[in-house]
């Protein structure tokens, strides 16, 4: 028996052509996405700042911080007792030497002056009436006229008008001397500060705290220095290795940069204080402009050492792996070298490095960010050691 045709083979057919023409066609239509995907080149080296190595005669600068003190603190209390009449000055002014400060009431003091001036011309007169009696008594005892008993009497009273008149004088200097003390003056040139004590109330002899007047100008520089240092100090100055004899600092404020005030060092403390093994220097420094006043904080640099040859690098190129220091050098065809340092103290704004470079190396400063690893190559820009990156201009002040 003949069996009728299968009809489904003509759309089995169709099917496997369709599917066999898509796999044919997905490799070009892949090829057509990854050819636009795909980058055009590697990307440019990042570009960097370089600087050579600099390499001069510098001087060591350690660095401390100290206290402003005033050369000269008067705390002006009163020499007489009284009420305070007059507050004579303005609060926070300048004042010289000689200016009148505060008034205590003069006038009990000058009613004493007038009774011990008035003691002393009666003193005088008694004076005067037994030196009389004395040139007379002498007369009279030659010619036998009078006894020795009575010569000696009058003889005597002279003496006690003498002594009279002397007590009476140095009663008139004393209530002299309380009258001036009612005015107070200031003993030194400086600033005043604000009146303790104002007009109305009592002041107490020697006890009483009116003001306070502090120097100006010249300023001292308060600050303590290790041992180490003020050994190595030592051995320097008695080597003759310092540059300078007279110990120069270098002093800066807490809003300054840098050190802009030069001083000298004129007074170490006689011992080490074995509390904290530290000794106490001071350092004197001109202040025309006012810039420095009594308590503040300051920083200061003393010279540690003469001229020495140094490698000096921007501190900015410094980096750390762990416990080591390292920077990063222009090597051959433009790449980036590693080089472990060894770095010292800060001398002019640049880094003193003691070991690992070279003085012809050039110390990747800025953009050492963009450094990833050893080798990497790099676009380096040529700047001056310490300059800011290349193509950045420095803010003026």
């Amino acid at each position: 028996m003949n069996r009728p045709a299968d009809n489904r083979l003509p759309f089995l057919n169709r099917v496997l052509l369709g599917t066999l023409g898509l796999a044919a066609l997905l490799p070009f239509a892949f090829s057509g996405c990854t050819s636009e995907a795909a980058p055009t080149g590697a990307p440019p080296p990042p570009e960097v700042s370089v600087a050579t190595v600099v390499s001069k005669d510098v001087a060591r600068w350690d660095e401390f911080t100290g206290r402003v003190a005033a050369v000269e603190t008067v705390e002006l209390r009163p020499r007489v007792s009284g009420y305070v009449q007059q507050v004579a000055y303005k609060e926070g002014d300048d004042v010289r030497k000689g200016d009148l400060l505060f008034v205590v009431d003069p006038r009990p003091y000058k009613a004493a002056l007038d009774q011990a001036l008035a003691n002393l011309e009666r003193a005088k007169a008694e004076q005067s009436l037994a030196q009389t009696q004395d040139r007379r008594a002498q007369t009279l005892i030659d010619a036998k006229a009078i006894s020795r008993e009575e010569f000696e009497i009058r003889k005597a009273a002279s003496s006690q008008g003498n002594a009279g008149v002397r007590a009476a004088e140095a009663a008139v200097a004393a209530a002299r001397l309380d009258l001036q003390f009612t005015e107070v003056r200031s003993p030194i040139d400086g600033k005043a500060g604000r009146a303790l004590v104002t007009e109305g109330n009592l002041a107490q002899a020697d006890a009483t705290l009116l003001t306070t007047v502090v120097s100006q100008d010249p300023m001292y520089i308060y600050f303590e220095s290790d041992e180490q240092a003020f050994l190595r100090y030592a051995a320097l100055a008695r080597k003759g290795e310092r540059e300078n004899g007279d110990n120069p600092v270098r002093i800066g404020l807490a809003n300054e940069d840098g050190y802009p005030h030069a001083g000298t060092v004129d007074f170490i403390d006689n011992q080490v204080d074995a509390a904290t093994g530290t000794i106490r220097a001071r350092a004197v420094v001109r202040n025309p402009e006012r810039v420095f006043t009594p308590g503040l904080f300051a920083r200061v640099q003393l010279q540690g050492s003469g001229k020495f040859k140094a490698m000096l690098i921007d501190d900015k190129a410094v980096l750390t792996d762990q416990d080591r220091k390292f920077v990063y050098v222009l090597g051959a065809q433009d790449t980036a070298v590693r080089k472990d340092i060894v770095p010292g103290p800060m001398i002019d704004g640049l880094r003193v490095v003691s070991q690992g470079l070279a003085p012809t190396d050039k110390v990747i400063v800025h953009g050492v960010q963009k450094v990833f690893m050893p080798g990497m190559p790099v676009a380096p820009k040529v700047i001056a050691m310490g300059a800011p990156p290349a193509g950045e201009k420095v803010a003026m002040k």
